[in-house]
């Protein structure tokens, strides 16, 4: 999808037409579509290419009057069979023209909708090196979202840690821990990014814009704190998660210990009682083997249960 916006009297207003100023939208592009950014709108066909590659790490790079900008954006997904949330990094690529700004991913940028859909207030296109920090400082906050999502999600599954664990609590503690290896790897990127940016050497930036260029810098400075933070809870959680099933699995031991030998005592009694001679003693009557069974089983419960340890 390519949709076109251009910031007419103080309001993002959608276009037909690609103009000077103007900032095109494209995510999910199609052949046709990525032939229409190289042939018509002449962006570099290997910039688009590198846009378009889920592998692509964060970078900037200039090509003939053009300047591309690689950064992770972070995206939530929820999983319909474990009713969990996947956080994972999606690249986004920035080209910045002599006259446009081009936003292009392989999926809907959250962070780009909720622009387009004039949630963010104070945009201003024509302004395009202005435009751009305010598309990084928006992918900065939404780290911090989803990391204080999955903060939230920790906590709760903390206030359960003496509870017994399910298989799908331990697979997405797992899993938050996962996202948070790839937020930080993406930040500490994107953090490297930001700081060539603020050399002056990607783009040109104006003194009105150096306090948003130093906003974003700490945005993202603290974003990559928070993911470390964060990611330092999740392993100690999971190190707690491991001592719990080792405790809880040492009490399940102890009570078929105590059963097992509970069980064993009228084995033995009435094996003895079974042997086939004529010299044991109170052999005239089955009501003294089990007595003794009785009394011997009452005994040793009694004294394994005082020592119980669950």
């Amino acid at each position: 999808m390519i949709h076109i916006y251009k910031t007419i009297d103080g309001k993002l207003c959608q276009l037909e037409q690609v103009e000077p100023g103007c900032w095109v939208s494209c995510y999910e592009p199609t052949q046709d579509e990525i032939h229409t950014l190289t042939d018509t709108y002449g962006l570099d066909t290997g910039f688009v290419r590198s846009c378009l590659d889920e592998e692509e790490s964060s970078r900037i790079e200039r090509e003939d009057g053009q300047t591309l900008i690689i950064v992770d954006t972070a995206v939530a997904e929820k999983l319909e069979k474990s009713d969990t949330f996947q956080f994972y990094t999606v690249p986004l690529g920035i080209i910045n023209t002599a006259d446009c700004v081009f936003t292009i991913s392989l999926r809907r940028n959250q962070v780009l909708g909720a622009m387009a859909d004039r949630k963010i207030s104070n945009i201003q296109t024509q302004f395009r090196t202005r435009f751009i920090l305010q598309i990084l400082m928006q992918i900065s906050a939404g780290f911090v979202f989803y990391l204080k999502q999955i903060d939230k999600i920790s906590y709760s599954m903390e206030q359960g840690l003496s509870g017994a664990m399910k298989t799908q609590e331990i697979v997405q503690l797992m899993g938050l821990e996962k996202s948070l290896v790839y937020f930080t790897t993406s930040l500490k990127a994107n953090l490297v990014t930001i700081e060539k940016i603020q050399r002056g050497r990607a783009l040109k930036l104006y003194p009105e814009d150096e306090d948003l260029m130093d906003d974003v810098g700490i945005e993202f400075r603290q974003a990559v704190e928070m993911a470390t933070i964060y990611s330092g809870v999740i392993a100690a959680m999971m190190d707690a998660f491991s001592y719990v099933i080792a405790n809880n699995q040492n009490s399940v031991m102890w009570r078929l210990t105590i059963v097992t030998v509970i069980i064993q005592i009228p084995n033995i009694i009435f094996a003895f009682f079974g042997i086939n001679t004529d010299t044991l003693p109170m052999k005239s009557s089955w009501i003294y083997a089990v007595l003794i069974t009785a009394v011997l089983t009452f005994i040793t419960a009694y004294l394994l249960l005082r020592k119980r340890k669950f």
